[in-house]
């Protein structure tokens, strides 16, 4: 993955909430792509400390120590290897679901995360630090874990404000 905005994700408004659709394809097979996704000696070296619970209704909780954020909600749905989602949020905070889709294709896995949160929010922040962390998980899966990037943060949320703009 290069880091200019090129890949960038698609946005989109519905029923008073903002929408980002991320795509990137992963030369690893659907398994490894799982397990990146769910399991928690992996999840640390991308995404955060924590735990997702593998069925409807399991708790996925997530400590990014750093920021001082905790995620704290449930999986709203699963199909193993295929589909995991659950809320970014904790309790008492509006519902931000992020929806990770990993579909076999010729070479390996086209992972696809859809992120949803109210109208009032920033999308563009939230899509930012999404594209950050697949960043990381594509480092992560090549077996060399790197930091936030936090470049390619204000880089890309700079470009989804432009996009979120655009979509107005």
């Amino acid at each position: 993955m290069s880091d200019n905005n090129e890949e960038l994700g698609v946005l989109s408004r519905a029923n008073g909430r903002l929408h980002g659709r991320l795509e990137r394809f992963i030369e690893h097979d659907q398994e490894a792509v799982w397990r990146m996704l769910t399991s928690p000696e992996l999840l640390a070296q991308w995404l955060a400390p924590g735990t997702i619970e593998l069925r409807q209704g399991g708790a996925a909780k997530l400590n990014f120590t750093d920021s001082g954020t905790v995620i704290d909600s449930s999986v709203t749905a699963i199909e193993a290897p295929r589909l995991i989602e659950y809320s970014w949020s904790s309790p008492g905070e509006p519902a931000r679901p992020v929806r990770w889709e990993a579909q076999p294709a010729a070479g390996g896995t086209r992972l696809t995360l859809t992120v949803s949160v109210p109208e009032n929010e920033d999308i563009a922040r939230a899509c930012a630090g999404w594209e950050a962390h697949l960043m990381m998980l594509l480092a992560a899966i090549e077996g060399v874990p790197m930091k936030f990037p936090f470049e390619r943060f204000k880089s890309t949320r700079e470009a989804y404000k432009a996009k979120l703009a655009a979509l107005s």
